[in-house]
């Protein structure tokens, strides 16, 4: 084997030892890209928004797919997970669906209907208020003018709580809302018609309406005399 021949044989072995390089390093590549990607699997997305307490139906969503590494635990990949269920606050479009977004569809009792307002989060709940419930609802009114008074008036005794959502920060531009509170968490009560008008009636005009919860098992009866109060009856 001549010197040209040698040169040609190692030209060869060098063209064959960089291709083999090549190839693992593409092999890394992909490896190392389906490391941090991984399979893909099915989620969805909301396609419109979902007011609270509105049950979902399979088009409120559409099915994307994104790498399973990327999801949270809570994320629904299965619409079946869905049925009969109703979400817990606003659903914004294009929000990926989480579980912990919606809950089962509380069973109302004849002549019963829900009703959820907002409730100061750290007076009107402090963590201790759960589904189930029972609690007795207060609301304060200010005075229209100096002959009148301020007055504290249970509106409700003994209100069923139903569901319990998540802490909302309120808009710091509402001009109702100024000097009140800052976060609120959205309280649903089942009621009959007219304690349901008496929430409504006290979440649009009293000052502040708190839940007092009532012992499990306890009398939540309270005597019509002792249902409203004003700073007065302490100085008598």
């Amino acid at each position: 084997m001549n010197s040209r021949q040698r040169r040609g044989v190692i030209l060869l072995i060098v063209s064959v030892l960089c291709a083999i390089a090549a190839f693992f390093g593409v092999i890394s590549v992909i490896s190392d890209a389906n490391s941090k990607v991984g399979p893909e699997v099915t989620a969805y997305e909301l396609a419109r928004d979902v007011a609270p307490y509105t049950k979902l139906d399979d088009g409120a969503f559409r099915k994307v797919s994104l790498p399973k590494r990327w999801l949270s635990d809570t994320a629904v990949t299965d619409l079946a997970d869905i049925r009969g269920k109703v979400a817990v606050t606003t659903l914004r479009k294009g929000s990926l669906l989480q579980s912990d977004m919606i809950v089962e569809q509380p069973e109302l009792k004849p002549g019963e209907q829900e009703i959820a307002i907002m409730i100061d989060a750290e007076t009107g709940v402090a963590g201790k208020i759960t589904p189930g419930a029972r609690v007795n609802i207060y609301a304060t009114f200010a005075a229209d003018n100096d002959k009148e008074k301020s007055l504290s008036r249970i509106i409700v005794t003994d209100a069923r709580v139903t569901d319990v959502g998540k802490i909302t920060a309120l808009d710091p531009n509402r001009d109702d809302n100024r000097d009140g509170p800052q976060e609120a968490v959205p309280i649903t009560f089942a009621l009959n018609p007219a304690d349901a008008q008496r929430v409504a009636y006290a979440e649009s005009f009293a000052e502040h309406v708190r839940l007092a919860l009532n012992a499990p098992g306890a009398a939540a009866d309270v005597p019509p005399g002792d249902r409203s109060y004003t700073l007065d009856e302490d100085s008598k």
